[in-house]
């Protein structure tokens, strides 16, 4: 339509010259090219070549050219026209494709301040799968969730027989299409592992906009995973501070009884008044039983302090051969007739760090070995210097601990199924100490072979005052 125009104005009304046809004929090739595309405007070369020839070049009226130079004026306008529709379809196509990006830019924006405003407390996967049928017009989306197992579908439509291969997507990471090649499954990666896999109906994305669609839909699933796990930790970590002022309520409320009963034994010991020996004897037994339970109360709070990382070092210049005999007189009385042996280096420096707390670890650890120890055999403790560092170790001629439970041992809570019916404990003793020689920059190991008694280590670094806080 748009050559027959040309023709009959540049012919009929008009009357122009063969020059002035050419451009004619030309700007309308051109004006197709730009319109519907390159197939068109051959066409439409085609048929201004032979309008050109038929009503333009002499002889008029005829399909043949008198002039030889006509021949050479006819093809130059015929591959000048060919050339222009391609340059023009061209230029045509890439004024799509990136209007197209565009629009995908546009999408895969709305999509992530969609994602970054979602509701936690409903179901990421429903919202994406639903915001991403909306946003992209996708008439059915299916989004897998590898961790929990769940498809969440989105859009009007749905996708039959989708739920293989979402999974099987998810153990090839590779992308698949079904049969009649309207939808397209992905897998959805996070930090090189899928986590699970999208598909998508009937919509055309560039690879580019595909892999940033699933991007972001990565980080949705994993921002709800990541708030779900704090959420967890903050929930765990109110519960152990509930547990530490509640037990640091009931200790003071022990502690004011503990002194009248500590004042009243002492007052009694020290009475010049003659007691007959059965009353002296009650006497000191109340006293040191009330030191003891004292302490324990004190010890209470402390790792109740420790588990909710409520503890702040105040730490001193120790000698730790001191150190170690007077936690070890605190057993004297508890060793039941086992020998208590002591063996520290001379070449052992101090250690900078804080008493209470490192004589707590220690005493979990003889008590540890009383409790192990069969009756009669002896508890040796040492201390040395290796690699920088002051080592104790307290050995006992207990059962041992198998390889495979030298890391479970120090967990909280555990305690080996072979010794929890018959030996007391709470299973938190070794974890307190290892806790605490971790915030001195140190560690607690165990060591030994199984049957042969077991021999646990603490190792504290060499640290300097000047530079080290409290």
């Amino acid at each position: 339509m748009t050559i027959a125009a040309i023709t009959v104005l540049c012919s009929r009304v008009l009357s122009v010259n063969a020059i002035t046809a050419g451009f004619a004929y030309l700007l309308g090739v051109l004006a197709i090219a730009t319109a519907w595309g390159l197939i068109e405007a051959i066409v439409a070369s085609v048929a201004a070549m032979l309008c050109f020839n038929f009503f333009f070049l002499p002889p008029i009226g005829q399909f043949t050219i008198a002039d030889p130079q006509n021949w050479v004026a006819l093809f130059a306008f015929l591959a000048t026209a060919l050339i222009a529709s391609h340059i023009s379809d061209r230029e045509r196509k890439q004024a799509l494709e990136a209007k197209a990006r565009q629009k995908e830019t546009e999408q895969l924006y709305a999509l992530s301040r969609i994602i970054l405003m979602t509701d936690p407390a409903q179901s990421i996967g429903f919202q994406s799968a639903q915001h991403i049928a909306e946003i992209f017009d996708c008439p059915a989306v299916a989004l897998y969730d590898a961790k929990s197992g769940e498809i969440f579908r989105g859009g009007a439509e749905d996708l039959p027989d989708v739920e293989g291969q979402l999974k099987q997507v998810v153990m090839q990471s590779g992308n698949l299409r079904d049969s009649a090649g309207h939808a397209v499954v992905a897998p959805i990666i996070l930090g090189g592992q899928p986590i699970g896999s999208l598909a998508l109906k009937s919509l055309s994305l560039s690879d580019g906009a595909l892999r940033a669609l699933l991007n972001l839909v990565a980080i949705a699933l994993e921002r709800v995973r990541t708030e779900e796990a704090a959420n967890r930790a903050e929930a765990a970590r109110q519960s152990e501070e509930f547990k530490s002022t509640l037990l640091d309520a009931i200790a003071h409320e022990f502690k004011t009884p503990l002194t009248s009963i500590k004042a009243a034994s002492t007052s009694m010991l020290s009475d010049p008044s003659p007691l007959s020996p059965e009353f002296r004897e009650l006497a000191t037994i109340i006293d040191e039983e009330t030191d003891r339970m004292s302490l324990l109360v004190t010890e209470a709070v402390r790792m109740s302090q420790i588990d909710a990382g409520k503890v702040r070092l105040e730490r001193e210049l120790l000698d730790v051969g001191d150190l170690l005999r007077r936690v070890l007189t605190h057993f004297e009385s508890k060793a039941e007739g086992r020998e208590l042996k002591l063996q520290v280096d001379a070449s052992v420096p101090a250690v900078y760090a804080d008493k209470d707390l490192i004589s707590l670890a220690l005493r979990q650890l003889i008590d540890n070995a009383l409790k192990y120890s069969p009756p009669g055999s002896p508890i040796g403790v040492t201390a040395g210097l290796k690699d920088h560092r002051v080592i104790i170790r307290v050995q006992d001629r207990g059962p041992g601990i198998p390889e495979r439970e030298r890391e479970r041992v120090f967990d909280k809570f555990y305690r080996r199924q072979t010794t929890k019916t018959h030996v007391p404990g709470t299973g938190l003793g070794l974890y307190i100490a290892r806790e605490i020689a971790r915030a001195h920059g140190g560690d607690v190991w165990v060591e030994g072979e199984p049957g042969a008694g077991s021999e646990f280590c603490v190792a504290l670094p060499l640290l300097d005052p000047e530079k080290t806080g409290p």
